[in-house]
């Protein structure tokens, strides 16, 4: 059933929220890994980030610290995280060296992509995985399709 969009009830932005085992290294690793810009942060007497906003260029990141007496855990080694942050930048070769540098894991080296992307893939130190990508090319939905379905046509064991 289709969502019923009134003035009341449309939803105005969007938030990624990370949680992780130690939010101040993974803030001080995503500035210098992306250059994210620290706006703001509420911290616990004892020291837990229980809230952090960082800025990706436009974007807005939220970082805090488990808190697993609410049910807020940080990605684990036996239990990774379902979702990556999109990232797309000036030069995708020079970010994913940066990153590595920084302290991420590569998990896939940049390459040309069939959707028009030159793209990566890297874990953060903190279980994240992060997509970093620089447009090369335009790229009709059509033809994203067919370059899609060729590449699975490419993979089949009947070939």
């Amino acid at each position: 059933m289709p969502h019923n969009n009134t003035d009341s009830n449309q939803i105005k932005e969007v938030f990624p929220y990370l949680r992780t085992r130690d939010a101040a290294a993974a803030i001080e690793f995503y500035q210098q890994a992306f250059g994210a810009v620290e706006d703001f942060r509420l911290t616990e007497p004892g020291g837990r980030i229980g809230h952090a906003e960082l800025k990706f260029g436009t974007a807005t990141v939220m970082v805090s610290d488990e808190y697993p007496e609410y049910g807020i855990y940080a990605p684990t080694e036996s239990t990774p995280t379902g979702s990556a942050i999109h990232l797309h930048v000036q030069d995708v070769d020079a970010m994913t060296q940066e990153a590595v540098q920084a302290g991420a894991s590569l998990i896939m080296e940049p390459a040309d992509q069939f959707y028009g992307e030159r793209a990566a893939k890297i874990r953060d130190p903190f279980g994240h995985e992060w997509l970093l990508g620089s447009h090369i090319e335009d790229v009709s939905h059509e033809e994203m399709q067919r370059r899609f379905d060729a590449m699975f046509e490419e993979d089949s064991p009947e070939r």
